[in-house]
């Protein structure tokens, strides 16, 4: 039998470049193109659609300087996991990368691999979600499913044959869909800017809901709810961190690489809703067909030719996020594994330097999420359970800082304790109007993340019998 080859350590490939590639080519999905409808209808208001992605913008860049300390203390495969695991212990970090395994990244590259399948399927009518090819049991195989999971095995496979090739697609995929959709801000201001869109209101700051102005209190909870959508296109920008170990200098890069990607993104976000007003009435904004936004205003710039020209920049948009996805997830695994607390076989890598066991298994769990339909309810379910880990996980700043005042510290939190403190007041009052507004997600999100539990003591159990055996 051939004797497979198996490397013991990650390649460090990835420099400042393609290491800010992956953060915004993570971050930016079919999101942007999406959500803005739904805030707009809670939020009632021009000024105040632009005010929920402002705050989520200053949010996720405060988050991303803050976990650069943590990120160049310790810049191992696994990111969050290991920051969590070192500031509040191993059964923090593995509730973190248990509900990360079983829902937050892989119903994410679920539920990206379907919008890719949704926009092929504006060129290619065959694929769509009522065209049932054949059924198994309860599943329908619909030709939308099955190419989202091709998608999803086409991109595990790549990247099990190394960094280099990973990050070449992850380069070229993100940098298009930058400017593409830096295409459509510019051509949205100078070319279509409408005198009847919602930037030109009277009421670019009067919060009007059904009709009805909204008074101050609820005004503040409709932003908190309404940045659900925000948040959720705005996540991902820490999974170069998961990356860490196949960076180059990543002390330097990790944190850098955070800062510039969140910036980026968070420019071209508020900019995009910019571009919505100057092309777009409010109320053409709140009921875009299907809450394409990002379509409703192509229209408005390439006119018939606009569905087809926005379903091509989704899905070169999607299939930069998917890829950055399935690269770093598969790393905390690899971590999870290597502390005894997963599959033994995850932690392994192959012969080109990369956790091959973890990526396929992500894949796996991934498409099995595409049968069953449930990761859009899943997905709902977690963002809670992601906002209270980067609470978590910036607190852990302030507890290393009190349990290890010498430890080395390339990088600190930039404004520290104020503008950390800060991402902790916010995010927590945005959990607990989550907690009063959207029961009905928040709790079976706790839930969710309270499932690793009994899986975390299996495997520590486990852990103990083993060591005890040598």
């Amino acid at each position: 039998m051939k004797k497979i080859n198996m490397k013991s350590h990650f390649v460090r490939g990835l420099g400042l470049f393609d290491s800010t590639m992956i953060v915004a080519g993570s971050m930016i999905g079919s999101g942007i193109f999406i959500v803005s409808a739904d805030i707009a209808r809670q939020v009632g208001a021009p000024g105040w659609l632009l005010m929920v992605w402002v705050i989520t913008g200053l949010l996720t860049v405060i988050a991303a300087l803050s976990y650069g300390e943590l990120a160049a203390m310790f810049p191992h495969a696994g990111g969050q996991y290991i920051y969590l695991r070192e500031a509040h212990g191993p059964l923090w970090g593995f509730l973190y990368g248990w509900t990360l395994f079983a829902v937050i990244q892989t119903g994410t590259i679920a539920a990206v691999a379907v919008a890719f399948a949704k926009f092929l399927g504006v060129l290619t009518p065959v694929i769509s979600a009522s065209n049932t090819l054949f059924t198994l049991g309860p599943i329908s195989f619909s030709s939308q499913r099955l190419v989202a999971i091709a998608v999803i095995a086409l991109l595990t496979a790549t990247n099990t044959l190394g960094i280099k090739t990973g990050k070449i697609v992850q380069n070229i995929f993100t940098a298009t869909k930058i400017g593409a959709l830096a295409v459509l801000i510019l051509l949205g201001f100078f070319i279509a800017h409408n005198d009847t869109a919602a930037f030109h209101t009277a009421d670019f700051w009067t919060p009007l809901v059904n009709n009805s102005p909204l008074t101050t209190l609820a005004l503040l909870a409709a932003i908190g709810t309404a940045m659900v959508g925000s948040l959720f296109s705005s996540d991902a920008w820490n999974n170069i961190g998961f990356a860490a170990a196949e960076v180059k200098d990543p002390q330097r890069t990790v944190p850098r690489a955070m800062m510039f990607g969140t910036i980026l993104v968070t420019i071209l976000y508020v900019s995009a809703n910019f571009s919505y007003l100057a092309v777009l009435p409010m109320s053409a904004i709140q009921h875009a067909a299907e809450d394409r936004v990002g379509t409703a205003a192509a229209e408005m710039i390439f006119g018939g030719n606009a569905a087809t020209i926005m379903a091509i920049a989704i899905m070169v948009s999607t299939f930069g996020c998917e890829n950055g996805l399935i690269l770093a997830g598969a790393r905390v695994y690899y971590a999870m594994s290597q502390h005894g607390l997963f599959f033994k076989r995850i932690g392994n890598l192959n012969e080109r330097g990369v956790p091959a066991n973890g990526l396929i298994l992500q894949g796996i769990w991934a498409a099995l999420l595409t049968l069953t339909g449930t990761y859009g309810n899943l997905l709902d379910y977690v963002i809670f359970a992601a906002l209270l880990f980067y609470v978590l996980t910036v607190t852990g700043i302030f507890v290393l800082r009190h349990r290890r005042p010498d430890a080395a510290r390339p990088y600190k939190a930039w404004g520290y304790p104020v503008v950390p403190g800060l991402y902790i007041l916010f995010a927590t009052l945005i959990m607990i109007d989550l907690l009063i507004y959207k029961p009905a997600y928040t709790w079976p999100g706790l839930g969710l993340v309270l499932t690793g539990l009994p899986v975390y003591f299996f495997w520590r159990r486990r852990a103990v019998h083993v060591a005890e055996a040598q």
